[in-house]
């Protein structure tokens, strides 16, 4: 995993929609001819609100399927180009075989839950017409995004393909974040600030609270607990071997990791922007029981047996947590998160979810938080859900990303669902060639077998659902 600060200009998570905006560059009415021309056609355009757009069309004749990617966070103040796929081997099968592809930069980076998403359609409807079946997928906060647009734009999309997404939605995500940082401010270091941020070296303090911790038996204990309560896996590096089920050093050494170079930024500096965008505090843990949660928590035998190595008494802290002075939100930040997005299980058409088991940024367990909702709406059936044994953020191949795509493809071409088992969607992955069965790292292309595998993630710690019937974006 790329450190957080060598991400500023990487897509991390993706952005929203609220409505009103119309496509600048786009013509009034459709006039151009999507495909066939002999060349893959680029098509670039600006929103009325200084988002980018960029439409592609294939080289040969356009089977008549839009795919409407949503990318992830962008780190506030990084540059912010329009991208329209995940990767370029991805896009160069999608095109090769017929299929359009649009997407937008959004307006602004950060916690950017935005209407260009909706009005990037709008510009490919009006430059080559209403595509035949419209696909929403994306990555991250892309797979937020995209769980928002079907929810609250069902006519506009046919399917959806919500990849490593932050299916618990904006509350819950949130509030969970700050159930970590508040057992590390309680009982790691007091002098953090965990809401309302202000302080410009508040994640530089963390840093070295967080390494300072690590140095020593009782700091990992309480940094064990402290990845705990965010279900936070203890694998860390692409490719690498995941730590023995017993090996619980080396899982936190991995919690560690994600801690330090990837969580902490969010939890600790750019909660931040998002409180800027909300006006005020969105999280709080009013009423949580620590020892409830801890009991739930994926992570549970690991903290314990630390805790009993480093002779610390993991009662004592639990009393402490649950004995701390609460933290309460601003209603009307909460509503502002509740709309950026939250779900209420509303679904209409079919969406496949795609994650890895070992996520430490967006935890496994957001797949949970999604399935719970829908099969509590009644929509089951929509929903099939496959995971990539990996460690790391979207660290899919592109042949994983492929088979995800034809598994809901035949899912809209016969009608129902025909999701292989594991082994099954490995053979249709590595059926792909060399070529698409690679991963990016240390700055090498590393040949690399497909890795879905049977995954049950535990209950998420901190859910927030819409009421049935709810809305998510409302202006």
């Amino acid at each position: 995993m790329v450190r957080i600060r060598k991400l500023a200009g990487m897509a991390l998570v993706g952005a929203l929609v609220v409505g009103g905006l119309t496509a600048s560059s786009a013509a009034a009415s459709a006039s151009t001819t999507c495909g066939g021309s002999g060349s893959i056609t680029t098509q670039p355009g600006t929103l009325d609100d200084g988002a980018t757009y960029l439409l592609e069309c294939p080289a040969g004749k356009w089977n008549g399927t839009l795919f409407l990617y949503s990318h992830g966070y962008v780190v506030p103040g990084s540059p912010n180009p329009a991208r329209d796929v995940g990767d370029p081997v991805t896009r160069a099968w999608l095109l090769a075989s017929g299929f359009a592809l649009a997407g937008s930069s959004y307006a602004t980076t950060g916690w950017a839950i935005l209407p260009d998403q909706i009005h990037t359609l709008d510009a490919f409807d009006s430059t080559y017409g209403t595509p035949t079946r419209t696909i929403a997928w994306g990555h991250s906060l892309g797979g937020i995004i995209t769980a928002g647009l079907i929810q609250d734009y069902p006519n506009r999309f046919t399917a959806a393909l919500p990849m490593c997404g932050v299916l618990a939605g904006g509350v819950a995500t949130w509030n969970t974040a700050l159930d970590s940082a508040f057992a590390f401010k309680e009982l790691i270091d007091p002098s953090i600030q965990i809401v309302n941020i202000t302080d410009p070296g508040n994640l530089t303090n963390g840093e070295v609270a967080v390494a300072a911790a690590q140095a020593t038996p009782q700091g990992r204990a309480r940094l064990a607990l402290v990845a705990a309560l965010a279900d936070t896996p203890g694998w860390f590096t692409p490719l690498s071997p995941e730590p023995a089920a017993s090996d619980y050093a080396a899982q936190e050494a991995n919690q560690f990791l994600w801690d330090q170079q990837v969580d902490f930024p969010f939890a600790l500096a750019f909660r931040a922007e998002l409180e800027a965008r909300a006006g005020g505090n969105p999280s709080w843990n009013a009423g949580v029981n620590y020892v409830e949660d801890l009991a739930k928590s994926a992570d549970l035998e690991e903290v314990i047996a630390l805790y009993h190595q480093a002779g610390l008494s993991l009662t004592e802290d639990l009393r402490t947590l649950n004995r701390a002075p609460r933290i309460s939100a601003d209603p009307a930040a909460v509503r502002y998160l509740a709309q950026n997005v939250a779900f209420d299980g509303d679904i209409s058409i079919p969406v496949l979810t795609m994650h890895t088991t070992g996520d430490g940024l967006v935890v496994p367990e957001n797949e949970q938080a999604y399935r719970s909702v829908v099969d509590r709406a009644g929509n089951g059936r929509l929903l099939r859900q496959i995971f990539v044994d990996r460690a790391g953020h979207c660290t899919f191949t592109p042949a994983e990303t492929i088979t995800a795509v034809q598994t809901l493809l035949n899912r809209l071409g016969t009608g129902h669902w025909n999701v292989p088992d594991p082994a099954g969607l490995n053979a249709e992955a590595a059926a792909l060639g060399p070529q698409y069965n690679i991963f990016a790292a240390g700055g090498q292309i590393v040949p690399t077998p497909p890795a879905f595998t049977s995954f049950r993630p535990t209950q998420y710690l901190r859910p927030y659902d819409l009421p049935s019937g709810g809305s998510s974006l409302s202006g």
